[in-house]
């Protein structure tokens, strides 16, 4: 697979992240998490945009390159699926590690997060897998 695909896969990605962390995280459930949260750890208005933007594109370059290097998935639902599985694994070790290691967020909101970034990173895979589709290999 062309470097230049997995780039724009990968881009592709990270946006779809972005979005999604947007209006699942910023504005749908907001409150919950807010209500989880046991110490007041948040950045609120003090966010480092750029750390967030680059975090949301290394995950999109993640899925690229494994879906374009390794699982050979070019379908939307062939990266929604992979994404899926991907996603539950990752959003789980990081999500039990914190809450094993910290004192963030409440055990019901940990599972609440694991399963909106599962959401999250299916739809982006999907993206993913859509893009590296699309045309000449």
């Amino acid at each position: 697979m062309k470097t230049s695909k997995l780039l724009m896969a990968g881009l592709a990605g990270g946006v779809a992240y972005f979005i999604l962390g947007f209006l699942l995280y910023g504005m749908l459930m907001m409150p919950y998490f807010e209500k989880q949260t046991t110490n007041n750890v948040s950045r609120g208005e003090d966010m480092v945009w750029w750390a967030l933007i680059v975090g949301n594109l290394f995950l999109g370059f993640l899925l690229a390159y494994i879906f374009g290097r390794w699982a050979n998935i070019k379908t939307f639902m062939g990266g929604l699926v992979g994404g899926l599985v991907v996603g539950v694994l990752f959003a789980a070790a990081i999500d039990l590690t914190m809450y094993g290691t910290s004192d963030m967020m409440t055990l019901p909101g940990t599972f609440v997060d694991i399963i909106v970034n599962t959401v999250m990173i299916a739809i982006s895979g999907g993206v993913v897998g859509m893009v590296l589709g699309m045309g000449k290999e």
